[in-house]
């Protein structure tokens, strides 16, 4: 009898590490560097993509969703891979750009300035952006470009922000990890999550992060968490990405079809749970 529960326990634990070794390559990731000759520059992305989605994408059998994941300022697009799984393994292509060179100049700080003078850093994102785009196109033709999911932190967040407000058609939702800079939408066109840090030293500048009320209306939920800017990528702790991911995941699934109406933030696991929103004044990165 013993025998018997050994054995059958021996066997759960083959199909455990086997369903969970199956599970992670399953998600195919591929860097490629494409060049932009107009602007002669190149243009880093890498490709998450569950390969049974992929698969069904080239026979013609459905379109992939896309989200465009835009990476912090001196954090590299590799270093946001919890994020690119997340989506892949929902059934999106996950585009994570490298959007500075070592070459770029350093980020400034004008205040007086649109977006205290990060606005020619925005823009250059959105160049990028658009870019691969535009070569995916003919690696990955039968994706919805049409219809983007735009993810960021910090510098980041305010590309993504910044690249829907200019193109609020081609936006579904946004999901930003505490972007410190470029105002939400609040016209209520596409679903926006939003984490903020609890950190002294990064704080969003006066009307970035609209009121209480305005996000009711607008669908735009927005998660106060007690984690620190920086720790919002790989580089962070297991238990901020794990918290970052659950509420990541369950909006994607609420927002299938979900109406705009107002929602109660999700709690997260590790005790951040939504505060009182205030709009704090500040010059982080």
């Amino acid at each position: 009898m013993k025998r018997g529960i050994y054995i059958l326990s021996s066997l759960c634990l083959v199909f455990a590490v086997g369903y969970f070794t199956a599970s992670k390559w399953a998600i195919r990731h591929e860097t490629l560097t494409f060049y932009d000759t107009t602007r002669s520059r190149p243009v880093q992305v890498d490709i998450a993509v569950r390969r049974d989605r992929e698969m069904q994408s080239t026979a013609g059998m459905l379109k992939l969703p896309v989200a465009i994941l835009n990476h912090g300022n001196t954090v590299k697009f590799t270093e946001y891979s919890f994020l690119a799984n997340l989506f892949a393994a929902r059934g999106y292509m996950a585009v994570s750009i490298q959007h500075d060179l070592d070459t770029d100049a350093p980020l400034v700080t004008n205040v007086g300035e649109p977006y205290v003078g990060r606005l020619p850093v925005y823009q250059r994102g959105v160049a990028n952006i658009n870019f691969a785009i535009d070569r995916l196109k003919s690696i990955q033709p039968n994706s919805d470009y049409d219809h983007l999911t735009m993810v960021g932190h910090s510098n980041g967040g305010d590309i993504s922000m910044y690249f829907a407000k200019i193109n609020p058609d081609r936006i579904t939702k946004v999901v930003t990890l505490d972007n410190l800079r470029v105002p939400f939408m609040i016209d209520g066109k596409f679903k926006i999550l939003s984490f903020r840090s609890k950190d002294p030293e990064f704080k969003p500048d006066p009307g970035v992060v609209p009121e209480t009320e305005i996000c009711a209306r607008a669908g735009i939920t927005v998660v106060n968490t007690g984690f620190q800017h920086t720790q919002m990528s790989d580089r962070g702790p297991e238990s901020v990405k794990t918290d970052i991911k659950g509420v990541v995941d369950k909006f994607l699934q609420d927002s299938e079809g979900a109406s705009r109406a107002p929602r109660t933030p999700p709690v997260m696991a590790t005790g951040a749970w939504p505060e009182a929103k205030t709009v704090a004044h500040g010059h982080g990165h």
